[in-house]
Formats: structure tokens, sequence, C-alpha cells
């Protein structure tokens, strides 16, 4: 017997959106100023500020400061339900989607997932190198590093620390970048006072990009700025050098050379994740969903896609839009406008991206800006950058904290997160 999920229905015409990040929740909140019941299912209860993961990662916030709960995030909102759960199966004949909470039906149906890490079918590489994802995934790597410095400490021989020393960022886009300057800042400022046995001009931080230039979405300007940022930090970046193969201890690369290795980072490229129930001719490249100028997935009546697993290809943008947050809240906030419109049977709007600019910070007071008919660098896109993201974080709580964190760092230089926490695994002692 097919297993109902618990939601109860009213008159009201039912949106159910499948993602809380930066689409969902701007859709979300423009449904909830309207006559509709939604429904918001995700696998986590809380909503994550993703260009911040990397910060987590290098012991600089709290998993807490760049999450909000989504029941918080709506609470108190009449005609809105959450559930947490995942996808199992579409069936647009039956406007029905299967979860595993059981099926739900929808009067109009969203996908925004967004995206997962792609490994390019190299499944040594999926098993063995981490990822940056989510907040797990950014807590997994802040855990990796710190205890490899703790296992090099007991190293008797230099050759054999040096597999922990070495840490690899795959990946010359923000991420990856972001990643790979942070590191270094640690390695130069804050590690050498809590690991004093050890010889940090050792300590190598690569970065390898299989493009001719990292930053590649931005300008040529602000790429060989980000260049030289890096190389001041002594960061060796390696540039149309793919990886190959990596068994978690060695790192094979495209030109035949190997470098030992404990901790391999990848950031090299994402792909949406395949539901059951859409025809194949629904998905484009990298398996994310085509969708017309109205967010429409094609071959559909009232299914839709926005943020990063949808892809529109317009004369525009023949090879669809950017994949970075402001696309996603853009088409969030078109969406709920449109199905508004589509129910009092008025004619949608197209989707036209403004952008608004893209910005990555490499370290202290080093950052570039792509702005419109603008190049920033230095301190004042450092500022830019910081001010921007502060205030796109949820919560005032949130953004009170992430500020506090970052002035206690900006004037001390010495983050107190250091902490390895590890989940306790059943069975076994502490």
């Amino acid at each position: 017997m097919k297993r109902i999920a618990n939601i109860p229905r009213n008159q009201k015409k039912r949106v159910v959106v499948v993602g809380g990040g930066f689409a969902g929740t701007r859709l979300v909140k423009k449904l909830l100023k309207d006559n509709f019941q939604v429904v918001l299912i995700d696998k986590n209860n809380y909503y994550q500020f993703q260009p911040l993961f990397y910060q987590v990662a290098m012991a600089g916030l709290e998993p807490s400061a760049i999450s909000f709960p989504l029941r918080r995030m709506f609470q108190n909102k009449k005609g809105f339900h959450f559930r947490m759960g995942e996808v199992t199966k579409v069936n647009p004949e039956k406007n029905e989607l299967e979860t595993s909470i059981g099926s739900i039906e929808y009067d109009y149906l969203v996908f925004a997932t967004g995206v997962k890490t792609n490994f390019f079918g190299n499944k040594n590489v999926e098993e063995k190198a981490a990822s940056m994802k989510s907040v797990s995934d950014a807590i997994f790597i802040r855990n990796k590093i710190l205890e490899n410095y703790e296992k090099a400490i007991n190293c008797e021989t230099e050759e054999e620390r040096q597999k922990y020393l070495n840490i690899v960022v795959v990946g010359g886009g923000p991420a990856g970048v972001e990643l790979a300057g942070s590191l270094a800042e640690l390695k130069k400022y804050i590690l050498p006072k809590d690991y004093h046995d050890l010889n940090f001009h050792n300590m190598k931080v690569y970065l390898f990009e299989a493009a001719p230039k990292i930053l590649g979405a931005m300008r040529e300007k602000s790429s060989e700025t980000a260049t030289r940022y890096l190389e001041k930090l002594n960061v060796e970046i390696r540039l149309n050098t793919a990886v190959k193969d990596y068994d978690g201890k060695k790192v094979l690369l495209t030109d035949g050379s190997e470098l030992e290795s404990e901790t391999l980072i990848w950031t090299a490229g994402v792909a949406a994740r395949r539901f059951e129930g859409f025809p194949e001719e629904t998905f484009g490249h990298a398996n994310r969903l085509l969708v017309n100028e109205y967010s429409l997935v094609n071959g559909t009546k009232n299914i839709f896609a926005i943020g990063d697993i949808s892809l529109m290809e317009t004369e525009d943008t023949p090879k669809g839009h950017p994949q970075v947050a402001q696309v996603a809240i853009q088409q969030g906030a078109l969406l709920g406008k449109n199905l508004k419109r589509m129910v009092n049977n008025q004619k949608p709007e197209p989707f036209k991206y403004f952008d608004k600019g893209v910005m990555a910070t490499v370290g202290r007071n080093l950052a570039v800006a792509d702005l419109p008919g603008l190049t920033l660098k230095g301190f004042v896109a450092w500022f830019i950058w910081s001010v921007v993201h502060l205030l796109s974080i949820s919560g005032a709580k949130n953004k009170i904290f992430v500020f506090i964190d970052w002035a206690m760092n900006y004037l001390v230089y010495d983050p107190s997160l250091r902490l390895l926490i590890r989940p306790k695994i059943k069975g076994h002692q502490d």
C-alpha cells in the first residue's frame, strides 16, 4: 500500500518546493505573501550559506553561524509546511512526488535542489577525496587537517611527515582559490603557534587547475591579480594540470607526475542529481534540468526548476546562466511572482538576469571583484566582499556572530575554533 505524506490540504493551490537553498527559500518567501499552500522538502532541516563553507573548514567560523533552521525561518507562517525527506521519483501525469516520507500531491512542483560535486566518473577520487558542498563536508575537512597535523608530530622522519603536510586543492574557481588562500594563511600565521615541533616551511599548499588560468569566469585582470596574491602566500599553482587518480595517499597527475598527500580537497566541478520520472531529453549538461525562459521544465506543464539545477539556454546565454547565488535568488523571486500571475490567468514574465558582479577573496585584505563596468582588487574588494556576504547571511543573530568572529580574527589573527570533534561511533569507546 502506497504511503501518503501527512500534509493536510486546503483550498489554496499547493506549491511543493524541493530544496531549501538560495533559490528555494527566496521562492517560499515570495509565495507566502500570496494565496498559496507551500510545502518545502529538504534532506536537512536547515539552510546553509554555501559561500562561507571554506571558513568553517579553516576553523574561522562555527558551523551554526552559517546555518539557519528552516522551520524557524518560516515559523508562524500560515499555509507553510516543512518536511525533512528526499525525493525518489516524480509522477508528472499524476501531479505526484514520491519521497522518503511518502507521496505528496502538488499543483505546482519546483526543483531547487542545487548541485553536488562532480568527480567526472573517477571513483577513486570520489571515494578518497574530500568535497565541500555542505557544512558537514566543511567540518570533515577541518577535522582531517587537524588530525593530520597531530599525526605529523609523531612521525619519526621528515619523509614520512611530508605526506601529512602536503595539502592539495583541485579546482581554480572561487571555492578553490578561497580555500587555498585560507590554507596558506593558516600555515603562515596560525598553525605554527600550535605546532611548535613542526617545520612549516615544509608545509605545501598546491592548487591544481585543468584550465590555463584560475577564476576562469572572471576578467583576465582579476585572474592575474588573484594568481599574484596566491603566489605571494606561497601557494604552488599548477595550471593545465588535472588529477588523474588518487588512492588516499598518492596523487597521480595527467602529466605523469606524482605527489604524496593525505589531504586532497576537490572543488573542480559540479553536477545535478537525476530524478526518476523525467524523460532523458529533459536533462542537459551535467544533468541540469532544461527549462524555458519562465523556468518551466521542458516537456512539462507545471514543473519548474530554478537555481543551479536549472539550465536556461537562450540566445544571450547559450550555455545557461552562471551557477552563482544571485541567479538562484533572482529566479526564485521571479518564479514566485509568475506563479501568482499564472493562477490569475496572466502571462508570466521571462527571466532576465541582472549581473551584479563576481567576487573572490584570497586572504586578509586580498580579494578581487568584477563589478559592472569596474574591476577592484586588494582591501577595497575584500571590504566589499565582506559586507556583501555579511548582509546575505540569514538571521540577525548569525550576522552578529559572524561579524564578531571576523572582527576578532582580523585583530588578533588567532581563531579559537581549532577543535578536533568527531562523531562517536556506537560500539566504540572514546
